[in-house]
């Protein structure tokens, strides 16, 4: 996946107010090469650890919103902190990370950096982090009220039953029942069945 390495100095345009010297404090004292990547369906960020005298790796993807980039980014950073500290002893999203994670967000929430609804569900957040921003349906719900919005685009849970609608793959489907926490939809061209989360980002093609 292409990415580009962002001079620091231009680092405050992807990031919330008054956000921009305690994340650069952060970056410089663990010296984190930090790069920004196009838009990814799976990851909204990752981590490698630093090899021999290599930097720490953290990349973010560009296209979030600023709230969301600074969460992904501090989730990255916990995962540094807890390498820094434990090495490969404990599991990615342990008990470790999870700790690590909660006292580095607490930091963010008590400068009263994100809006009210953000927060709240960053609170919930602290009492279990989940392995990855995209699993955690409350956050991503509220982070995408402050995304920049794309005529015809909608979350999936916003759409009447039998809605035809696209993806970014340009395949269609036909939204059906939710099935527990998914919606079974069905794909146009081929009838096959596929499970899709709520709050997946789609395109409205033709509504019931």
């Amino acid at each position: 996946m292409p990415k580009k390495e962002v001079p620091l100095g231009e680092l405050a345009q992807y990031l919330p107010d008054n956000t921009y010297e305690p994340v650069i404090a952060y970056l410089n004292f663990y010296k984190v090469h930090l790069t920004i990547a196009k838009s990814r369906n799976s990851v909204l960020g990752d981590y490698r650890h630093r090899i021999d005298t290599q930097h720490h790796r953290i990349s973010v993807n560009g296209n979030l919103n600023k709230y969301a980039f600074l969460i992904t980014l501090l989730h990255e950073l916990a995962h540094l902190v807890t390498y820094e500290k434990y090495g490969n002893k404990v599991q990615a999203h342990g008990k470790e990370w999870k700790n690590i994670y909660g006292q580095i967000l607490a930091q963010f929430i008590e400068k009263n950096i994100f809006p009210a609804d953000i927060a709240k569900e960053l609170l919930n957040t602290l009492r279990n982090p989940g392995a990855s921003t995209c699993s955690e349906e409350g956050l991503q719900r509220v982070l995408y009220r402050y995304n920049v919005k794309k005529d015809g685009y909608v979350l999936l849970e916003a759409l009447p039953e039998n809605t035809i609608f696209g993806i970014k793959d340009g395949r269609s489907f036909k939204k059906g029942p939710k099935r527990t926490k998914r919606y079974t939809c069905v794909e146009i061209t081929t009838g096959k069945v596929y499970l899709f989360s709520a709050i997946y980002e789609v395109r409205i093609i033709e509504s019931p």
